[in-house]
């Protein structure tokens, strides 16, 4: 058997028709497959790679730290410095309420811990998410994924979780003395790219604040300069109660985490004690890899090239088959007629060596989230693939 072969019989499938293109390495903006083909890569990994793939500065930081341990101990009762470095350096950029970091292993399982949080913190039980959200596939994270077609097959679920329109008044109106948190992404991302209104984020943050009810903003896909800020809630000027952040988190290796408060974080210590517990959270290596992906995020200012990057995007992208194009910063959605010409195009593009994808929401749209670091002449070629494509 081939090794496409072996992967269809050996790794557990996540649909019936996988892409199934054999990378053999990856290497700034481009993959390469088993054939030596490259591949101009679109999504960076679902917004992981914002630095570009194998950026050297996180290759050296992981081969330093693997020489040095791997895992020792269970997270939270040893100093390691990796991770100790690589939550100072976040919270040197965030607000001062989002002053301590608990380390996961994925963006999901920072929404489950950031789910029990708010819980202990509150002693509330009640939790309202958006429909069309997106926020991980374990079960508590599913609960809050706003779309039945992806919950049902799971029930029952987790109880007490109530789903309302992003920027909906009834949203708003819904939060009550039993919220214990209203869980948003901060740019919705796999509904197809939908922004907040300033006005709706600015009286959802009174309401949380008046009722008592912890905000949670979901930043796993929109963080680390993807919409041209170093978080998305910057473009708001308001500040979150909890931070969920993920993929590129890990500069590549996997890594979530959950911020808050020091004061709100300290109920997870007693009563019980261990009340949020993991092996692998907060891996040496991820963090070792995440801090040298921080690092060159800031020292190359990439976030600050994002917004003409976009605009570049949406000067070529014209075509009579582009319905609306979509954005915030290098999240961009391409909507087209149909789902069927999403997937036949993205086809022809992987033919044409384009890599690219769709949204779970929003499947009539091609997805684009590519490195931070792709260039001027990249996004040209990628553009006119695309235009050839459909």
């Amino acid at each position: 058997m081939n090794t496409r072969e072996l992967f269809l019989r050996h790794i557990g499938q996540t649909s019936p028709a996988p892409i199934g293109l054999n990378i053999t390495s990856a290497k700034g903006n481009f993959l390469t497959d088993d054939a030596g083909n490259s591949y101009i890569d679109l999504i960076g990994g679902i917004s992981v790679c914002n630095v570009g793939h194998s950026h050297p500065e996180v290759v050296k930081a992981v081969q330093e730290q693997a020489e040095k341990y791997l895992h020792i101990m269970v997270y939270g009762e040893l100093v390691q410095s990796p991770q100790v470095d690589y939550a100072h350096a976040l919270t040197q950029h965030l607000p001062d309420t989002l002053d301590c970091v608990y380390f996961t292993n994925s963006g999901a399982e920072a929404v489950e811990g950031a789910i029990k949080l708010s819980r202990r913190v509150t002693g509330r039980t009640d939790i309202i998410a958006c429909n069309n959200s997106y926020h991980g596939s374990t079960t508590g994270a599913l609960s809050l994924i706003g779309d039945e077609y992806w919950r049902n097959a799971f029930r029952p679920l987790m109880p007490g979780v109530w789903h309302h329109d992003y920027n909906s008044q009834e949203l708003i109106d819904a939060i009550n003395k039993d919220t214990a948190c209203v869980v948003i992404e901060t740019i919705q991302a796999e509904a197809g790219i939908l922004l907040p209104s300033q006005e709706w984020l600015s009286a959802l943050r009174n309401k949380c604040t008046e009722t008592g009810t912890l905000l949670i903003f979901d930043e796993i896909q929109c963080g680390f300069g993807r919409t041209g800020k170093l978080w998305g809630f910057e473009h708001y000027n308001i500040t979150p109660d909890v931070l969920l952040l993920g993929k590129a988190l890990g500069g590549g290796l996997p890594l979530g985490a959950f911020i808050s408060s020091h004061n709100m974080m300290q109920t997870l210590t007693h009563d019980p004690v261990l009340g949020h517990i993991t092996t692998f959270g907060g891996h040496p290596l991820s963090c070792a890899a995440g801090m040298a992906a921080f690092n060159v995020l800031l020292k190359e200012k990439l976030a600050e090239g994002v917004a003409e990057k976009e605009k570049q995007f949406h000067a070529l992208l014209k075509h009579p088959a582009v319905k609306a194009v979509r954005s915030k910063g290098l999240l961009i959605a391409v909507q087209l007629e149909s789902t069927e010409k999403v997937i036949s195009t993205l086809q022809t593009a992987l033919q044409k060596h384009l890599f690219s994808d769709w949204f779970l929401f929003a499947p009539d749209c091609i997805r684009i989230a590519p490195p931070l670091t792709i260039t001027v002449e990249e996004i040209q070629k990628a553009c006119t693939i695309l235009l050839e494509s459909l």
